[in-house]
């Protein structure tokens, strides 16, 4: 008898801590969104391609498919031979207009001193005068097409518009190419999820919808929906925070809401588990009943995730919650 009682107190002393701790919660109609589930497929920004300025041979490429590059970073190189030699063309050019300007200046400074002793007259001190301007003027159209010639060849450095992963070398080293042919493709601005969705749903997106974002509990929003259907599909651009950029064109699975249902649905911890059934307590009058119910998704609501309730429960229901 008293090993009887002493089991009575055990089992009141770990039931009792359960019965405080129980709450009670009223089933009532939520509505929540009904989700579509498919692929969406990492897209940047923009692709930009990496153009050489002029034409030659290319001698340098620092970059290869999937690096990383900034704005402004030279990725390689483009020479053409025939540059080397105009430029040295130009500086002997310079050098000739300034020796004739030397020789003009000295020639002018003579007769000037002339001019000075009655030795010579004012009208071929004016000649002189314009020569040596003539030969100044000679010496900057000299130094200006030397300058043309030494910015083309700086402009064999082929330059990263943009900061980005680099998606394609078309080019390999020592291939002539041309003035405005791409050498690499780069995609920046970031990356964001472009979705192909079913006409049907097209009435119910709307801009800043939440989007579930694969198996990791991410989330984005739909930042732009096009007003163009084809094939029977809508596209929709989606934003997502920290969305990977490492391979652009990978499919995502997502959940897209395209619709509203109403479901009866409790707190997970009101559902337990007895000889292979799941049940609930109820609050009927003042007893409780436990019934046997069929979970089915969980589900999102305003308090909180919830396990929706397929059969079993009705509305007002009122469910013991641990």
């Amino acid at each position: 008898m008293r090993a009887l009682s002493g089991a009575v107190a055990a089992w009141l002393a770990a039931t009792l801590p359960f019965v405080a701790a129980a709450a009670e919660f009223v089933v009532t109609p939520l509505t929540v969104p009904e989700a579509k589930a498919l692929f969406g497929q990492i897209e940047s920004r923009f692709v930009v391609p990496a153009r050489s300025r002029i034409g030659g041979t290319l001698v340098e490429l620092s970059v290869t498919e999937g690096d990383l590059a900034t704005a402004g970073q030279v990725i390689g190189r483009v020479i053409d031979d025939k540059l080397e030699l105009q430029r040295t063309a130009a500086e002997a050019r310079v050098a000739a207009a300034k020796s004739q300007l030397a020789n003009a200046e000295t020639e002018l400074a003579r007769n000037e001193e002339l001019l000075t002793r009655g030795a010579t007259t004012v009208q071929r001190v004016d000649q002189l005068r314009t020569a040596a301007d003539v030969a100044r003027n000679a010496v900057a159209e000299a130094e200006a097409a030397r300058e043309v010639v030494l910015q083309q060849m700086a402009e064999g450095a082929i330059l990263a518009p943009a900061a980005g992963r680099v998606l394609s070398v078309p080019r390999r080293l020592g291939e002539f190419v041309m003035p405005g042919e791409p050498v690499a493709t780069i995609a920046g601005g970031g990356v964001f999820l472009r979705l192909s969705i079913p006409e049907r749903h097209a009435g119910d997106l709307t801009e800043g919808a939440v989007v579930d974002i694969g198996t990791e509990g991410g989330t984005g929003r739909v930042e732009k929906v096009y007003p163009l259907i084809a094939e029977g599909r809508v596209t929709v651009d989606v934003a997502v925070e920290g969305l990977p950029d490492t391979f652009i064109g990978q499919r995502v699975l997502v959940r897209v809401p395209v619709a509203e249902r109403t479901v009866l649905a409790v707190p997970e911890a009101a559902i337990h588990r007895r000889a292979g059934l799941d049940l609930v307590r109820l609050h009927s009058g003042e007893a409780e009943q436990e019934v046997s119910v069929v979970p089915g998704a969980l589900v999102q609501t305003a308090e909180g995730p919830m396990r929706e309730i397929l059969s079993g429960l009705r509305d007002g229901d009122r469910v013991v919650v641990p």
